[in-house]
């Protein structure tokens, strides 16, 4: 009996892992490892954001909440139920860095002129505005910067109703809190 108790004692401390003591706590499990005394590295795990998504309605709804909703874009969408005549879906973008898209909704009349545009940030309680402009014949994208990029048409007293002559260009930067204005050029067209 002796005899036996001592290969087991032994055969615990020969088989290349060590002797390992356990208290009254929780015991500790070691993972497998080339070098001893370390353990195997783990590469953090990447959180996907869950995919959210927003229709014109809702961005309808949330605007028409918005106590400080610029009130010609109020006027606009309260006399708007179909939603398509009075908004449209521009590009999504995230210029606020954040783990869920923006994305910009351009508000116009029935004959699709636009007027103006709003950032909705699409997040899973539903769409927020965070930022408003207005202006004519906006065109807005994304810089390689996450800035937004916005055209807009400057009509001069002599052009006509088709064509502004003047292109302006504003370059908005998150800065944490709001957007702001970066830089502000104007082209004039042939």
């Amino acid at each position: 009996m002796l005899v036996l108790a001592a290969v087991l004692t032994l055969s615990a401390c020969g088989s290349g892992e060590g002797l390992r003591v356990e208290g009254a706590g929780t015991p500790v499990l070691s993972a497998p490892s080339s070098e001893r005394g370390f353990l195997p590295t783990q590469a953090p795990t990447k959180r996907t954001p869950p995919a959210v998504t927003v229709n014109l309605a809702q961005v309808r709804l949330a605007l028409l909440g918005n106590k400080e909703l610029d009130p010609f874009f109020r006027t606009v969408l309260a006399t708007c139920f179909v939603f398509e005549r009075c908004m449209i879906r521009g590009p999504t973008v995230n210029v606020l860095q954040s783990n869920y898209p923006q994305l910009v909704v351009m508000i116009h009349t029935g004959d699709k002129f636009v007027y103006g545009a709003v950032l909705m940030a699409i997040e899973p309680r539903g769409p927020r505005e965070v930022w408003s402009l207005r202006g004519e014949r906006l065109k807005i994208t994304e810089s390689q910067q996450k800035d937004l990029v916005v055209e807009s048409g400057i009509f001069a007293v002599d052009d006509k109703p088709c064509c502004p002559s003047v292109t302006r260009v504003e370059i908005y930067h998150w800065n944490g809190r709001q957007m702001i204005k970066l830089s502000s050029q104007d082209q004039k067209g042939d």
